[in-house]
């Protein structure tokens, strides 16, 4: 198992750093297969899976990286390998389509990384273990699992708004709500076992489905 966890998550991190480091050093790779709506929309529909295997530097590839093996582990551990890679995909697939359809109007509107997938992991981990506890910059006692699950909703929600700083906002969205369906597909009993935190999750993700569109406008 633990041979089996090792492989395949260094195959994806392997993935990332080479093809990372390619756009790094070679802009016109990176602008062929970065997300980019104008693109997308006129057909170029790989670029929805290329972009989240491309960051924008050595600090946003290793950040993503080292959240995805510390969660990706758990969900492995939990689920095997077929259901772990189907989360990661869909999740970055889910991101980038999320990220399509609230910047549709916004022809040169562009972007990397792996956050989509990378959130859509934490995600599966949460609902899979909800007793976790995280521990984050500046704040000395750990945080429950959920409290994290529905502040990073609600803090990416808020980002989305404010446009804040030069991150994907929208991708982290669309992979949470990726990982999250998929995971309860996956893995229904979770309904009944761990429903209160489902609720939980569940309540920011269904308002932002219903009201999103409403945000550009607030």
């Amino acid at each position: 198992m633990m041979e089996n966890l090792n492989t395949l998550l260094l195959l994806i991190i392997i993935a990332n750093v080479l093809i990372s480091k390619k756009g790094f050093d070679d802009f016109t790779f990176l602008n062929k297969y970065k997300f980019q709506i104008d693109a997308v929309k006129k057909g170029e529909k790989f670029r929805l899976l290329t972009s989240g295997f491309l960051h924008v530097d050595w600090m946003h590839l290793i950040l993503n990286m080292y959240v995805l093996y510390t969660f990706g582990s758990i969900v492995f551990s939990i689920l095997g390998m077929l259901p772990t890679l189907l989360i990661y995909f869909g999740s970055l697939i889910a991101g980038s389509l999320y990220t399509l359809s609230y910047h549709k109007n916004e022809p040169f509107y562009s972007a990397v990384g792996a956050s989509g997938a990378v959130s859509g992991i934490v995600y599966a981990c949460i609902l899979l273990y909800p007793g976790m506890s995280m521990y984050l910059f500046f704040i000395p006692v750990p945080i429950p699992g959920y409290v994290f699950g529905v502040g990073y909703l609600l803090y990416s929600i808020y980002g989305i708004k404010k446009q804040l700083g030069n991150v994907g906002h929208a991708a982290h969205l669309g992979g949470a709500i990726g990982g999250f369906t998929l995971t309860i597909v996956l893995q229904p009993i979770l309904i009944d076992t761990n429903r209160i935190f489902i609720i939980l999750l569940a309540v920011p993700i269904l308002l932002l489905l219903l009201f999103g569109d409403k945000l550009k406008k607030l």
